[in-house]
């Protein structure tokens, strides 16, 4: 008896495996797959990969559709990837990279989102130093007078607004040509700089999170007073910026290309 339930643990430990890994390559891929294919990418029996994949879809994990049944994330995952437990996840994975800027910087150092309603700040490591640039966390900011906002207008992750721009201060982009142009720098050089736009006296540097698609779903940013945090120092801290932003991302699944 003992012998028979040890080999039936063994049967659906397997089976559990199998169905993690067929999920795994669906949520990695870009596009849906084909069932055919996703089984030889486990390297499954077709009828394997079926039975697997009926008891993921009645969990809401995958879905078929249309005429050809390819298969693709399902609505339990659609809902997760929009929860607020997502966000959750993305700020403790995001804790090293925000530290490690924080410790390199000394000014404060946020992880942001887009949402319909603006950028969204999510995690912050404080400056140590009295005048810093306050707290972010749960606050909502414009997109076009922000470097986190630049961020994500420039790399699709956000629309850029249709109609005139907002007055914030001195520096604040006020026409859409002037924010196209300042787009197309950001795409251009990987990061985006905000200098006396959201308020006057106020810097900010900010470059974009991939996920594994290769989409920006979030940014983490540097902001402090902008006589501390000036254009030479903003250039010295480029690097490691670009640096811990890819480092997470790295942990979110995304690869560059050419990255071993």
């Amino acid at each position: 008896m003992e012998q028979q339930f040890h080999s039936v643990g063994q049967t659906g430990s397997q089976a559990v495996e199998r169905a993690a890994q067929l999920l795994t390559i669906v949520l990695e891929g870009p596009e849906e797959i084909a069932v055919g294919e996703l089984g030889r990418a486990a390297g499954l029996p077709k009828s394997t990969t079926s039975r697997l994949l009926g008891a993921l879809e009645r969990h809401g994990l995958v879905e078929r559709g249309g005429a050809r049944g390819k298969v693709r994330p399902g609505p339990a995952v659609v809902r997760f990837a929009h929860s607020d437990a997502l966000r959750a996840s993305l700020a403790d994975l995001a804790q090293d990279a925000l530290q490690a800027l924080a410790d390199a910087s000394e000014e404060t150092v946020n992880l942001a989102v887009p949402t319909a309603a603006g950028v969204e700040h999510l995690a912050q490591v404080d400056s140590p130093h009295i005048i810093g640039a306050g707290q972010w966390v749960g606050r909502r900011v414009e997109y076009h007078c922000t470097a986190v906002g630049k961020v994500f207008l420039a790399f699709g992750a956000a629309d850029v607004p249709a109609g005139g721009l907002a007055r914030r201060a001195a520096k604040t982009l006020t026409s859409r040509a002037e924010l196209d142009r300042e787009l197309d720098r950001v795409r251009t050089a990987g990061w985006a700089i905000a200098c006396d736009e959201l308020e006057p006296g106020l810097a900010s540097m900010a470059a974009p999170v991939r996920a594994r698609s290769g989409e920006v779903v979030a940014a983490l940013s540097v902001s402090g007073p902008i006589f501390r945090l000036t254009h030479e120092r903003l250039e010295a801290l480029r690097p490691i910026l670009i640096d811990q932003t890819g480092r997470l991302a790295e942990r979110l699944g995304y690869r560059a290309e050419g990255a071993a």
